[in-house]
């Protein structure tokens, strides 16, 4: 009876002072490898400039840049050429770009713009629903990188130059 307790004992010390040496030593288990999983991208449907309706999960399994912004403000309009050469330069390895306009009367205002400016992504017309699902778009531009899950990986607002995009772009693709 007496050796079973010793070797218990001598057991339970061995493990602790194992494991007092292997945090000592920096040894540690292989972190499990998880998906982050970030807050997904809330659906909605709006019109394109065409009169089609379109909704943002038609454009799952891409990564998607969505933009809000308006016809006649300035650091939208110089975001515009940026947008139009990521699309030509990444659209075939899954990247979408997804305007949300949000001009007053944009029925009338956007599809000119749209033609004018050579604009060759998708074009919705925005309304305070979509802004609200996004808590409120107080500020122009306000552009949100969506992964191919749909996940939500950044949020800037304010113009920004096209090789933060990029940089974005090539992490999600």
């Amino acid at each position: 009876m007496k050796n079973k307790r010793f070797i218990i004992i001598l057991v339970f010390i061995l493990g602790v002072v194992s494991f007092g040496v292997a945090k000592f030593a920096g040894i540690r288990r292989a972190p499990k490898v998880a998906k982050e999983v970030f807050s997904p991208a809330p659906d909605f449907m709006l019109m394109d400039i065409y009169g089609e309706e379109k909704k943002l999960s038609d454009f799952r399994d891409k990564v998607v840049i969505l933009d809000f912004w308006t016809t006649w403000c300035g650091p939208c309009k110089k975001e515009v050429p940026h947008f139009i050469e990521l699309y030509r330069a990444y659209r075939d390895e899954g990247l979408e770009i997804i305007g949300v306009a949000l001009d007053w009367n944009a029925e009338r205002v956007v599809a000119p713009f749209v033609y004018e400016n050579g604009i060759n992504y998708t074009v919705l017309l925005g309304d305070r629903d979509v802004t609200d699902l996004y808590g409120g778009i107080l500020s122009i531009p306000t552009t949100f990188v969506l992964d191919r899950d749909g996940g939500i990986r950044k949020r800037y607002i304010g113009y920004q130059g096209k090789e933060v995009f990029e940089k974005d772009i090539k992490e999600l693709l």
